[in-house]
């Protein structure tokens, strides 16, 4: 029987054993880890939000009115009227007739999957989903079949032998390689087939399209049946939590038969506070999307010029892919000599091969952080 410790010594021999890092400080630009400060471009607080003034305030006010814990699920009764308001704000701002709160985009995906699916039916997924879809699809016990990555076509052959109904899992932005899934073509194949289309966009909402409402805004496309959407609060709005987003049919199923949000405490009342503050400001404040834009358009710019390879990545999402978990482990350890932090994403969590540094930028970023870390780059 294999022990835990020598699972452990394989891990560390290829260069694949995970170690956190302890932060002494608060999200943002510069962090400090032990007694390094370093120009952080690894988080996914891609607003800049995550230590707005704003938004600890709205926190602080949410806890003294409703204290620091939800104290139940919200079925029984932990559900306040600030969960309540920031769904009814959440489903306005995506679109949606109405929207649930969940813990976390895992705990959405799960719920979804094992509310809509059950053994007799049969999902579909992008090979490189998110580890959350993938787990999901197993925990339904429906039928799996992963489809190329953005492969409509491929898609389209399966479905013509598979059984009417049934659910297309996608995200909207993936989340390693930053590129934007194909939408239109997978909600179009999911209403030929009757099935619906689960659309994980943890990296778009707040980031991509005019108002921020995400990927589906940025495609120009409707939220609306065969389509439902889950998104996050942890990511470019800055708090934590999620939600999914829809018609009243379904979120009134996923109330009554989702089991990752009948079974749990609901999230604590401060922490939708702040989340509504949050959504305010991506509401309001267009700037950060547009500096964005201009950060990556800086970086993708520089990097052609220093000869590095880039992923075909429009969004905050910039994976620099060096092969081996060695190769890429040198050089985020390179980086963090120059005080910068860009950990190295290893096998399982992307394909043998692929091992990278994946950049993310942030709104709260400069330009002159932007040459910083290209001047670190051309050092490799």
């Amino acid at each position: 029987m294999k022990t835990l410790e020598a699972d452990l010594s394989r891990r560390r021999a290829q260069n694949l054993y995970r170690e956190r890092l302890v932060l002494e400080s608060s999200q943002g630009v510069e962090v400090r880890v032990g007694a390094e400060t370093l120009l952080s471009f690894c988080s996914n607080d891609y607003l800049g939000l995550a230590n707005d003034p704003r938004v600890i305030a709205a926190f602080q006010q949410g806890a003294q009115r409703y204290g620091v814990g939800a104290g139940a699920s919200h079925l029984v009764s932990g559900h306040s009227r600030a969960h309540h308001v920031l769904e009814e704000e959440l489903a306005d701002f995506t679109g949606a007739a109405r929207a649930l709160l969940f813990s976390t985009g895992y705990m959405a995906n799960l719920g979804v999957m094992s509310a809509l699916t059950d053994r007799h039916d049969a999902i579909f997924e992008d090979r490189l989903n998110h580890a959350s879809l993938i787990d999901a699809a197993r925990l339904a016990r429906a039928r799996v079949t992963r489809y190329p990555h953005a492969d409509v076509a491929r898609l389209a052959d399966i479905l013509k032998h598979a059984p009417r109904g049934g659910l297309v899992t996608t995200d909207a932005v993936f989340s390693m390689d930053g590129d934007i899934a194909p939408l239109a073509g997978l909600a179009g194949l999911a209403s030929e087939q009757d099935a619906r289309l689960l659309v994980d966009d943890a990296h778009g909402l707040g980031v991509l399209g005019r108002n921020g409402r995400g990927t589906l805004e940025h495609l120009g496309m409707p939220l609306a049946p065969p389509v439902i959407l889950m998104g996050t609060l942890g990511k470019a709005l800055g708090v934590f939590g999620a939600f999914v987003a829809g018609e009243e049919a379904l979120i009134e199923t996923l109330i009554q038969r989702a089991r990752t949000y009948i079974y749990t405490t609901a999230l604590p009342p401060a922490v939708a506070e702040a989340v509504r503050a949050s959504l305010r400001i991506v509401r309001e404040e267009g700037w950060r999307r547009d500096r964005l834009r201009t950060l990556v358009a800086r970086f993708r710019a520089g990097a052609e010029r220093l000869g590095l390879v880039l992923l075909a990545s429009p969004t905050p999402i910039q994976p620099v892919v060096l092969g081996t978990a060695e190769a890429a482990l040198a050089a985020s350890q390179r980086l963090r000599e120059q005080g910068i932090l860009v950990p190295a994403i290893r096998p399982p969590t992307v394909p043998e091969g692929s091992a990278r540094l994946r950049i993310t930028f942030s709104a709260a970023h400069e330009e002159k952080h932007v040459d910083r870390l290209l001047e670190a780059l051309a050092m490799l």
